[in-house]
């Protein structure tokens, strides 16, 4: 009999970490909104993600500031003030997301028509 080998995810797919890195529930909208509008303070943040929670967002920002895909920056005044922009390494994504803006923009409405197909056979 032979022993089976494991083949690690990034020799499987070289993708998948990125992944697991950059599309996570909450990280897509947090780094697109930073790209897109710039540093921003945490409420403004968001606000312009909409539905996030404060635990959650919180919890996304300081993984993606380990990531060193955001930086962080606390100015100590009355009251604090704390500002979160993407970092170089972060913007280096933005032509990844451009491309599945575009991507998106040109084949969502052919994956909805492709839904409602498979939805009226089944």
């Amino acid at each position: 009999m032979r022993a089976e080998t494991s083949t690690p995810p990034e020799q499987a797919c070289p993708i998948a970490p990125v992944v697991d890195l950059v599309f996570s529930r909450w990280t897509t909208p947090i780094l697109w909104a930073l790209n897109e509008f710039g540093r921003q303070r945490f409420v403004e943040l968001e606000r312009c993600i909409g539905t996030i929670t404060p635990k959650v967002l919180t919890q996304r920002l300081r993984q993606l500031e380990r990531d060193g895909l955001v930086t962080r920056t606390y100015h100590a005044e009355v009251p604090p003030r704390v500002e979160y922009e993407i970092s170089e390494l972060g913007r280096s994504l933005a032509p990844l997301f451009a491309t599945l803006a575009d991507w998106s923009t040109e084949n969502l409405p052919k994956v909805e028509k492709a839904r409602s197909a498979y939805d009226s056979a089944s």
